[in-house]
């Protein structure tokens, strides 16, 4: 009896069951989420970086909960990183919110002190006692006058509290070491008063007085001696006055005397007509 042997067949991989309806995790909102979560807090730490924060935060808040509906579902898998990213894109926001309120406030703070630094005080007029520059014609009195120049013994008030005051000029007698006199030339002192009404210390050092003298206002030089010439020093407290003299140099037929005070840099000047 033929025996016939059957050919020898190949084995075949094995190849493992699939189970039907799985698929692969799909993670990739929730590392998307928790990325953008991190470098959006660390830019939320830097103030001038609140933009970038709130939008990385914004993105990072929006991938988070969508990711979280994926895991929900069971498309992905990492649930807790998904929670973590949102939660930081949360924080995020909250942090680029605090950056804009303290950009905008340093900011503000910023223009409000070069505005101070730049607008000067203004000054009102205040008329000497008995109603002196009112019966020189002048402005001290609240009506329009010219350039709104002061007379003698008017104050000049400004909005802090500062008062200046300039006195009548005096005839004076230079000696013969004196700077700032010509031979022939008439030579008036003034005296000039700060009170300081207002509630910080004022710096008199920085008090510049200048005059002019005559009709064309030619420049009155100030004059330095042994008695006079100092002018302002040191700091006025509230609540205190400070006085100094000042001697000008003016030709001899010299009607007026326009004296010029300044009490520093964020102040207007102020001007007195006087009738020499």
């Amino acid at each position: 009896m033929s025996q016939y042997t059957q050919p020898h067949q190949p084995q075949q991989p094995y190849v493992p069951a699939q189970t039907p309806g799985t698929r692969p995790a799909r993670n990739g909102l929730g590392i998307s989420a928790l990325v953008l979560g991190i470098i959006g807090t660390v830019s939320g730490l830097i103030p001038l970086f609140f933009w970038l924060a709130g939008i990385l935060g914004l993105i990072a808040l929006i991938l988070g909960l969508a990711g979280r509906g994926r895991a929900k579902r069971g498309e992905a898998t990492n649930k807790g990183v998904t929670t973590f990213g949102a939660v930081l894109g949360l924080v995020s926001l909250i942090l680029s919110v605090v950056g804009a309120v303290l950009t905008y406030k340093a900011v503000d703070d910023v223009v409000t002190d070069i505005n101070k630094a730049v607008a000067d005080s203004s000054a009102s007029a205040k008329p000497a006692a008995g109603g002196g520059a009112a019966a020189d014609g002048g402005a001290a009195g609240g009506t329009e006058g010219e350039d709104d120049i002061l007379r003698a013994g008017d104050s000049a008030v400004y909005d802090d509290g500062l008062e200046v005051t300039v006195g009548a000029p005096a005839p004076y007698t230079a000696d013969e070491f004196a700077i700032g006199h010509t031979k022939g030339n008439s030579a008036y002192t003034v005296s000039v008063v700060i009170e300081n009404k207002g509630k910080e210390k004022f710096d008199a050092t920085l008090v510049a007085v200048d005059a002019r003298a005559g009709e064309d206002g030619v420049n009155a030089e100030q004059i330095f001696d042994g008695r006079i010439g100092e002018g302002f020093t040191g700091t006025v407290l509230p609540g205190k006055k400070i006085t100094a003299k000042y001697a000008f140099d003016a030709p001899a037929d010299a009607k007026n005397l326009t004296v010029e005070v300044g009490p520093g840099f964020d102040w207007d000047a102020s001007q007195w007509d006087l009738k020499l």
